[in-house]
C-alpha cells in the first residue's frame, strides 16, 4: 500500500512517554488472549486499583518517523472514505477524536490498558489506541506480515468507530447482563466480523483516492492477518482446544470471508453480520 497525500493532523504521539499507575500495585494490566485486536474495551478494561493514575498528553500533529507517517496515512485515507459513504447516506461523518500512539501503557475513557490488550477503539472517548509493537508480534508470532496487514488493523479499529456513530454498538452494550455469556459472545462476534467487513470495504473505496495505492499481494496480507488471529487459531494455539462458546471475534474463516465481501462489494447494505444466517 502507498499514500501519497498528507496525513489526518489527528496523532496524538505518546510513544516513550511516562504515564499511568504509579504506587500500589502493578503497573500494566494483564488481558486473557490480549492480542486478539479490535475490542470494544466497554466494560472489560479497567482501572488499575490501588494506585494513583497520572496522565501525560503527548504531540498531536504529523509523526516524523516512517511508522507513525504510515499510520497518519492510513487514517487520512479512512476519513475521506467515510465522509464520502456518510455523506451518500446523507449524513456527516465525524472523525475519531484521535489516534493515540503509545508504549507499554496507556488511560483512555474506558480504564487503563497495557500493550497485552491488543490495538482498541474506546467508544467512551472516541478514540484509538495502538501500541505500534504489536505489530512486530502480529509478524513474528502469528507470521502476518506486510503493511497491508497493519493498515487493515487500523481500518478495523476506524470500523467500530463507525459502529459506535451509528448506534450499533449501544445496541450491544445495552445487552450486556442481560443475556447469558454465551449469548453475548455472538453477539459480540457479529460486531467484530461487521468491523472486519468495514476494514475491507474501506479497502474497496480507497483504490478510487487519488493519494492511494495497493500494491500487488496488499489483500492476501489483510486476508492472511484475519486468518492469523480468528478464534479458533488463537484458542487452539494458546489452550489447544477450541471452545466455540467463548469466541468472541469469529474464526479465521469468518473474519477473511467477511474482510472480503466488504472488499468486493463496497456496499455497507451486504454488511449486516446481525441479520446474518451463516456468518
Amino acid at each position: 500500500m502507498q499514500w501519497f497525500g498528507k496525513g489526518s493532523g489527528n496523532i496524538d504521539d505518546r510513544r516513550g512517554m511516562s504515564g499511568g499507575a504509579v504506587g500500589g500495585g502493578i503497573g500494566i494490566i494483564v488481558v486473557i488472549l490480549g492480542l486478539i485486536f479490535g475490542q470494544d474495551l466497554t466494560g472489560l478494561v479497567s482501572q488499575i486499583p490501588g494506585g494513583q493514575q497520572t496522565s501525560v498528553e503527548g504531540k498531536t500533529g504529523d509523526p516524523t518517523d516512517a511508522e507513525g507517517k504510515f499510520v497518519d496515512g492510513v487514517l487520512e485515507s479512512t476519513n475521506q472514505v467515510w465522509e464520502a459513504q456518510f455523506r451518500e447516506m446523507g449524513s456527516t461523518y465525524q472523525e475519531p477524536e484521535k489516534l493515540t500512539l503509545f508504549t507499554e501503557y496507556i488511560e483512555s475513557a474506558c480504564g487503563g490498558a497495557s500493550s497485552a490488550v491488543g490495538p482498541f477503539y474506546c467508544p467512551g472517548d472516541r478514540k484509538i489506541y495502538i501500541d505500534l509493537s504489536f505489530y512486530k508480534e502480529l509478524k513474528e508470532r502469528f507470521g502476518a506480515s506486510g503493511d497491508f496487514a497493519q493498515a487493515y488493523v487500523i481500518a478495523h479499529e476506524v470500523g467500530h468507530h463507525v459502529q459506535n456513530l451509528l448506534g450499533i454498538s449501544a445496541k450491544l452494550d445495552q445487552a450486556r447482563g442481560q443475556v447469558s455469556e454465551a449469548e453475548y459472545n455472538k453477539l459480540s462476534v457479529k460486531l467484530e466480523l461487521q468491523a472486519d467487513f468495514l476494514a475491507g470495504m474501506w479497502a474497496h473505496h480507497a483504490q478510487n483516492l487519488k493519494d492511494f495505492r495497493l500494491d500487488p499481494g496488499d489483500i492476501e496480507e489483510a486476508l492472511n492477518a484475519a486468518n492469523a488471529i480468528g478464534d479458533d487459531r488463537l484458542q487452539k494455539q494458546t489452550q489447544g482446544e477450541v471452545v466455540p462458546d467463548a469466541f468472541t471475534h469469529g474464526t479465521s474463516a469468518q473474519r477473511m470471508y467477511w474482510f472480503k465481501k466488504g472488499f468486493d462489494t463496497g456496499d455497507f447494505k451486504q454488511g449486516d453480520t446481525f441479520s446474518a444466517n451463516d456468518l
